[in-house]
């Protein structure tokens, strides 16, 4: 940067926490809006929650004093919306050259179990954390990234071309991607860098950058035997409980004992670097299972801290997330169910193929089923995992003097358990690229689930560290 480190940092320091004093009231509004993904919401477009989602963070980033930034609402009849941001290279950066910058407005469902105080669509600044879904996953990403571009520009440094990009389908798979980044070749470009901010952290004292990603297949397991509920003391006996029937089934994929996945399909073996990164983050930071909720006397598979490292990040596993044709229980008479039908979450190991493990899961599922009941598994999706490609010199470097100027700390490494499709496409369509891929999801910010929150010094100081990766690469 044209000023001394020490002032630049200072420079994007100050930039940051003044607009992230902004952006809290922002994303206050942004949690409030019940923009659930597609999968979760067939009739999203009529409801308009998308829409507005998109029109606050749209008329946010256009209101921003960034020189030549452009921001576009792209739409489609058959498709959720992107947003789409360029940004003109400034200082020593070429216009010929492009970072991506990544995020996702889109929110999973309420979900049960939230705090009495607390709701999925209730904002709720409680000292650090800022409750409620979606704030941390991943509307934050939007704000986070044009902030950090900002701050390049208010200490003179320098920047590549940047372009970003925030999709309404992340949470459903991201479907829709594909055909939008064929659509907006022209405008993408070939990115160098790549930044997404979709991400975790394994605590809040560092940059965490994700070295993986798992892959999934996820889709509902359906199976009848009879046309009606019979009467359980007439029938039970000689018709066979459809639940019966699903776990037989199940037992097909999954060693119920272990939770080990029995499909060659789904197994992998975890490269050698990935097994010394998992050993070496479990070594600095102990055992991550122990901040989860565990009711008393309970614990994780586990208890070696690589182990647990590698469960959540190179096997795979079977998460039973939904069911039909149960009743309440305080509703539930004795009846022989006709059906039962079970949402199915395979995670897969970052480098196995979602599609040949889509076919496998599902010929093992389908396949001669007992007693000659009717299964199919359907509603499938399938997505992509992903493993980074070997880090470049000058980005280990920027990492780790990004992470001490915002964080204190060194960068660490980790392998993240959950998915980000576009990762996937990307790293097959950019194979040269470099990879930033971050997050604020730390121990209990709890994604997905109840009382969900963003921590906000995180967000702060990996928009500080965006900054400095941001004017490295112009440099490099």
């Amino acid at each position: 940067m044209t000023t001394t480190e020490t002032s630049a940092a200072d420079v994007i320091r100050e930039h940051c926490d003044r607009v992230w004093d902004d952006i809290v009231p922002v994303l206050h509004d942004y949690i409030a809006i019940p923009a659930l993904s597609q999968d979760f919401d067939a009739d999203w477009r009529e409801h308009g929650e998308i829409a507005r989602a998109v029109a606050l963070i749209a008329d946010w980033c256009s209101a921003r004093q960034i020189p030549g930034l452009s921001v576009d609402v792209v739409e489609h009849p058959d498709r959720s919306p992107v947003i789409i941001m360029e940004i003109p290279a400034t200082g020593v950066g070429v216009d010929t050259d492009t970072v991506l910058l990544y995020g996702h407005l889109d929110k999973q469902p309420e979900m049960e179990g939230w705090r009495d105080d607390l709701g999925p669509w209730k904002p709720v600044l409680e000292g650090d954390r800022l409750y409620g879904r979606g704030g941390a996953d991943d509307g934050y990403a939007a704000f986070a990234s044009l902030t950090a571009i900002e701050a390049v520009h208010a200490a003179e440094g320098s920047h590549a071309r940047c372009v970003v990009l925030i999709e309404a389908g992340e949470e459903s798979g991201s479907p829709d991607l594909p055909a939008w980044v064929d659509d907006l070749r022209d405008r993408i470009g070939s990115p160098s860098l790549v930044v997404c901010l979709d991400s975790g952290c394994i605590d809040y004292d560092r940059m965490w950058v994700t070295t993986s990603l798992r892959g999934m297949v996820a889709g509902v397991l359906t199976v009848d035997i009879v046309r009606d509920g019979l009467h359980s003391g007439d029938a039970s006996g000689m018709v066979p409980s459809t639940f019966r029937i699903a776990r037989q089934l199940l037992d097909r994929v999954e060693d119920s004992i272990t939770g080990e996945a029995l499909l060659p399909e789904l197994i992998v073996e975890i490269p050698d670097g990935r097994l010394a990164e998992a050993q070496a983050t479990a070594s600095e930071i102990g055992a991550i299972a122990d901040h989860y909720p565990f009711v008393d006397g309970a614990g994780p598979t586990t208890d070696d801290p690589a182990e647990q490292l590698l469960a959540r990040t190179w096997r795979s596993t079977l998460s039973v997330v939904g069911a039909d044709g149960l009743p309440p229980t305080e509703r539930a008479g004795n009846v022989l169910r006709p059906s039962t039908s079970l949402k199915l979450s395979f995670r897969l190991p970052p480098t196995a193929d979602p599609d040949v493990a889509r076919q496998a899961i599902t010929d093992a599922l389908e396949a001669d089923p007992p007693y000659g009941a009717r299964v199919s598994f359907h509603d499938v999706d399938a997505a992509p995992g992903w493993n980074a490609p070997a880090t470049a010199p000058w980005l280990e470097a920027a990492l780790d003097s990004a992470s001490t100027a915002s964080f204190g700390s060194s960068a660490r490494t980790f392998g993240e358990g959950g998915s980000i499709p576009f990762m996937g496409m990307l790293g097959d369509e950019f194979p040269e690229a470099q990879f930033v891929i971050t997050g604020v999801l730390g121990p209990d910010a709890n994604a997905h689930g109840p009382n969900e929150y963003l921590h906000v010094p995180t967000g702060r100081r990996l928009t500080m560290a965006v900054a400095h990766i941001l004017d490295a690469h112009a440099r490099s």
